[in-house]
């Protein structure tokens, strides 16, 4: 007579379902990775580049390092960083698009900050595919120095780091990627040592972008842009009334009003 625990667990087996199989690494212009599993992600629409107004530099440095990096030049990993809704998001998507759109060899692969740990794995997958990689990590932010330690290991090129066709882009609210709740740390013999081994990651990225707080000039402009690109009515004060009553201006709220504008004439984005 079988033994009813092992007739429980066939059935929950059988209940289970299978785990995904591993999306092709060459197939699919974009990617999400969960630590364990690579999957093709839906609907990668970036935003075209010259929707994103006021960031000239920044995209023109980005977009740059992206080309070189599908051309199989040596390019930066990068960190962008500042203050929310600013574009740093739409900034990554829209420059790897524009490189594919212009033929480059090059995806995206999305990574949360919770799956650090299955980087090198990662690595390891994307190290003989025929074309470049961004692993693209957004609001990265540490509990403890240990965990930003981890991706200076990856970032400095040890045993375990990125492959020559993989460079990681971080966005973060803070140009020094120091714990969110930093204290002193209890078991260090210099205090000091802790808080300078967290400051000292984001130095490992060759190329750091920073993005400043939205005025309501340029604000309207990026409302004003939208409203072309999607032919749909401008009125900047109106716009600036949205945000005042959302306390907030940035590329973020701009978009926002879009999609509330856009609805009311009846038009989808």
């Amino acid at each position: 007579m079988t033994d009813p625990l092992l007739r429980i667990a066939a059935a929950l087996e059988r209940l289970s379902p299978p785990p995904s199989p591993a999306a092709d690494p060459v197939a699919h212009p974009a990617y999400g990775w969960d630590g364990t599993t690579l999957r093709a992600a839906r609907g990668f629409r970036p935003l075209p580049l010259d929707r994103l107004v006021g960031i000239d530099a920044q995209k023109a440095a980005l977009t740059d390092n992206l080309a070189r990096l599908a051309a199989g030049a040596a390019a930066h990993d990068v960190l962008l960083w500042g203050a929310r809704g600013t574009g740093k998001s739409a900034l990554v998507k829209a420059a790897v698009g524009q490189v594919q759109a212009d033929g480059g060899a090059l995806a995206l692969v999305e990574a949360p900050a919770n799956a650090l740990a299955g980087l090198p794995a990662l690595f390891a997958l994307l190290a003989d595919a025929p074309r470049a990689f961004v692993v693209f990590v957004d609001d990265l932010g540490f509990d403890t120095p240990a965990d930003g330690r981890a991706l200076r290991s990856l970032l400095e090129g040890g045993a375990e780091g990125r492959p020559p066709n993989v460079r990681l882009i971080v966005t973060a609210n803070r140009r020094h990627l120091v714990p969110r709740d930093l204290k002193e740390q209890d078991s260090a013999i210099n205090p000091r040592d802790g808080i300078d081994d967290a400051l000292a990651l984001a130095d490992r990225f060759g190329l750091s972008l920073g993005f400043h707080v939205v005025d309501q000039d340029h604000y309207v402009a990026i409302v004003e842009r939208y409203c072309l690109a999607y032919d749909l009515p401008f009125d900047a004060q109106e716009a600036i009334n949205w945000a005042t009553k959302r306390g907030s201006r940035s590329g973020r709220v701009a978009w926002q009003y879009l999609t509330e504008l856009a609805g009311r004439h009846g038009k989808a984005i």
